[in-house]
């Protein structure tokens, strides 16, 4: 079947429902030698779509951050909800790395939003120096939904274009 604009805006909602029920992503990072870096941060997405996260200078990836203004974003399906491990619904996002500071007219409504979403740990949390919040502002995107469905994902307006094969 084509990729009609309607097959895209359905699929388009699949990846919205991916992302939404998740409370982490997985995170990639390079570290100041090149050295790559996986974890993974609880997070709240603003309303332009970016995605914000509140982490330790103790962690890696904050460190990384600090010093390398990209980082990779990963949602995936649970390995138990997908049929096949090898085509596990998934969305990658390339993003740049922007550090929201204290005094920032951000600051205070992203943290709320994180405190809304997870409770009473982030008043503790903002009480601790080493904390940095971030935002992860996409790029560009892939969105994998199963064998043969790969999308690229335009992160202004978050729109699907089918990936060709190669020939």
């Amino acid at each position: 079947m084509p990729n009609t604009t309607e097959n895209l805006a359905a699929i388009a909602i699949d990846l919205q429902g991916l992302m939404a029920n998740q409370q982490t992503l997985l995170l990639s990072t390079a570290s100041p030698i090149g050295v790559p870096d996986a974890s993974y941060a609880p997070f709240v997405r603003g309303p332009s779509g970016d995605f914000y996260i509140f982490v330790s200078e103790l962690a890696g990836h904050t460190r990384n951050m600090l010093n390398n203004p990209y980082a990779s974003v990963l949602f995936i399906r649970a390995e138990a909800e997908s049929r096949n491990l090898f085509a596990r619904e998934r969305a990658v996002f390339n993003c740049r790395v922007r550090e929201i500071t204290r005094d920032g007219p951000m600051y205070t409504a992203q943290l709320q939003a994180l405190q809304d979403q997870f409770g009473e740990v982030v008043s503790v949390l903002r009480s601790l120096p080493d904390f940095h919040l971030f935002a992860l502002v996409p790029e560009n995107g892939r969105y994998v939904a199963g064998f043969g469905r790969a999308y690229t994902i335009n992160a202004n307006d978050n729109t699907l274009t089918a990936v060709a094969p190669k020939t």
